[in-house]
């Protein structure tokens, strides 16, 4: 039972099967493959209505101003990544729900458009953030009707997304020249999925649809014109993801809720007994990386 890598198109073996075991919104089974050649692991067949594995919960949207900032602060070390890179200019982020990045963005001085599929958190960028958010539940079309930017980021985004390598040819061109790509999303090269295969959260059947290796993201994008200025597992955002990681993978199981709790108790003793490992450059839960668009000769 083989299936066609998204990225490099050769015939991949499976890997393995798993249920919603994050959410259990659904009782289906998926199965996962592992690209040989480019080591991308990717769910096939993908669902036809993505959108139902998603509860109308997903995201909570704060109740205010206040309860936003205090929640939004946590965020500050993405604006820290940027300003290594970038200052100013127009500003897109993909996938922001509520809009802590977007928002912070704005304050430290860009001009900032969001694209997000969630209508509830769009309403909230408008009215509460003073964000210009665009509802749209068809990201290649928003995408490509928008631009040029100087910045596009993804947080945690780029593994939901259905046409993926598609997607990232479409915003390339939607980068200025020298423009910048920010990138954040779970690393299948992470200690932590060594050791838990299926039952690794950021598995998250069957919202995550490909699992992509830095280096595969980034010659990809080398042979679209962009070079790589940065990547990491150990920025504060990473480093987070190890710790939630232990406490919701070891959750995963059992079924039995009271069982679940006591798991994931065991899961942040866990985190913390091994975060000497998961600090090692290319062994945590997750990478962020930034690539620029390289002028034509």
């Amino acid at each position: 039972m083989n299936a066609d890598c998204p990225q490099c198109r050769r015939e991949s073996p499976h890997h393995f099967r798993v249920g919603d075991l994050n959410r259990g919104i659904t009782g289906e089974i998926f199965d996962y493959y592992r690209c040989l050649a480019c080591n991308v692991i990717f769910l096939w067949p993908v669902p036809g209505n993505l959108g139902k594995y998603y509860p109308s919960d997903y995201y909570r949207v704060p109740a205010s101003l206040e309860e936003f900032e205090a929640i939004a602060g946590s965020e500050r070390y993405k604006i820290e990544i940027l300003r290594r890179f970038a200052s100013r200019g127009r500003l897109l982020e993909i996938g922001p729900a509520y809009g802590s990045f977007a928002y912070l963005a704005k304050q430290a001085g860009f001009e900032v458009d969001a694209i997000e599929m969630d209508e509830a958190c769009c309403r909230f960028m408008k009215d509460v953030l003073g964000v210009h958010a665009i509802h749209s539940t068809n990201m290649e079309a928003a995408v490509r009707d928008s631009g040029p930017y100087n910045v596009i980021a993804l947080w945690q985004v780029i593994e939901h997304l259905p046409d993926l390598w598609s997607t990232l040819r479409l915003i390339v061109q939607r980068l200025a020249p020298e423009g910048l790509l920010v990138v954040a999303t779970p690393n299948p090269d992470a200690f932590q999925f060594g050791v838990l295969g299926r039952y690794w959260t950021h598995v998250d059947a069957p919202r995550h649809l490909e699992l992509i290796p830095s280096w595969t993201l980034a010659n990809y994008l080398r042979r679209l014109g962009m070079s790589s200025l940065f990547v990491t597992t150990t920025d504060r955002g990473s480093l987070g993801w190890n710790y939630f990681g232990w406490a919701m993978s070891l959750a995963n199981f059992s079924s039995n809720r009271h069982v679940r709790k006591g798991l994931r108790l065991a899961g942040s003793i866990v985190g913390r007994i091994l975060a000497p490992i998961e600090r090692a450059e290319g062994r945590g839960s997750a990478y962020t990386a930034v690539f620029r668009k390289e002028r034509k000769a």
